[in-house]
Order: structure tokens, then sequence, then C-alpha cells
């Protein structure tokens, strides 16, 4: 086992899990700013503080606002697991939307990536490094789209070849005002959130 310790972060991981062991952690783990993420035996385990949240909040309410303004129909799926048996591997992401597959979940009391697709876009927050490589785990499971943000850098990855590129624009939401989204989350600290908010409102009306 190993930990480590980051600002806004804690990191333990675990070797040689089980995916029966994952699969009980993950029914009896049920506690905020806590995620599980299980590569093929590995099991890390994020705690996450104060300092994690405000970029993961305010990414996803600018994704949701969005969507409301554009009227577009989306199902958040938040910090929702997601895991696949025969990959032996699981996540569970800041925050998830389906968008393009709104409907394929629509009603669904738990997604089973068996029959329902992979969320159309993630949202990891990390300020440090994960001992898992998350984006080799989300093109595994064929996530389309990941937003990364590292604290100062807002990334768009775009699926291409079962690979991850940095994309000028987002594929999933094509009218997202990235620069804007960008220079909010870069007065997080210095402003309210629902004034960053409001002013993201007037950039897309």
């Amino acid at each position: 086992m190993s930990t480590d310790v980051y600002l806004g972060e804690q990191r333990v991981v675990l070797r040689s899990v089980s995916w029966s062991t994952y699969e009980a952690l993950v029914s009896e783990t049920e506690c905020a700013g806590r995620r599980l993420t299980y590569d093929q035996g590995v099991l890390e385990l994020t705690s996450t503080g104060l300092r994690h949240e405000p970029g993961k909040r305010l990414i996803g309410r600018m994704i949701e606002t969005f969507s409301l303004q554009k009227g577009m129909d989306i199902r958040s799926t938040a910090s929702t697991t997601f895991k696949r048996s025969e990959l032996q591997r699981g996540f569970e992401a800041d925050e998830s939307y389906y968008i393009e597959n709104a409907s394929a979940v629509r009603g669904a009391v738990e997604i089973d990536l068996s029959i329902h697709p992979p969320p159309d876009l993630v949202v990891e927050i990390d300020l440090s490094h994960s001992s898992i490589p998350k984006q080799h785990l989300f093109a595994s499971m064929q996530v389309p789209e990941v937003w990364r943000f590292d604290g100062s850098k807002l990334a768009v990855l775009g699926l291409d070849c079962n690979r991850y590129v940095e994309l000028e624009f987002s594929r999933v939401l094509p009218l997202f005002p990235l620069k804007a989204a960008r220079q909010l989350l870069a007065r997080r600290d210095d402003e309210s959130e629902t004034k960053l908010v409001q002013q993201f409102v007037k950039q897309i009306q």
C-alpha cells in the first residue's frame, strides 16, 4: 500500500485487489468526497478536500447552465460508478454527463455498461498525479470526451482511435465557450461562485 498526500487530495493505492473486493468496496463506500478507481488489480482511493471542490462544481455548474440556456437534454450522473467486469476496470468521475445519449439512460436507476453507453463527458479534477493512467482507463471504456482540470489549466480531450487528443473545442458541447470558462475558473478563489456563474450566463446569452 502507498499513500500520497497533496494539497486538496489524498491518494491511497492498493495492489493485487480482486474484482470481487473492489465491487464490495463500491457497494459499501458511499462517502462524499471519496473516489474509487480500479484498473486490473490496482485500486486507488482518492479523498478530496475543499481545494478540490470549487473547480469541480464550477465546471459542473457551467455545463449545466449552458445546457439549460441552450435547451439541451442532458442527464447528469455526477460521481456514479462506471465499471466493466470483462475489462476489470471501474471509475467514479468528479462529474459526468450523458448528452448525445441522454435518452438512452433516461429513467435508469443504475448504469450498467453492458447495456448502457458510457457517459458522453467526464470531468476529472487532477490536482496531483494519479497512480492509475486515467486516460487509458477512460479510453478502454470508450468515453468520448474528458475535461481535465489540474488546478490551472482546463484541457478538453477527445477520443481518437482509442487515445485522447487535446481539442480546441468540445465535440459533445461544440458551442460551449471554453475561453470564458477558463477565465472564470482562474478567478474561482477571488469571486463568489454565484457571481462567476452569472458572468458565464452573460457570455452565452
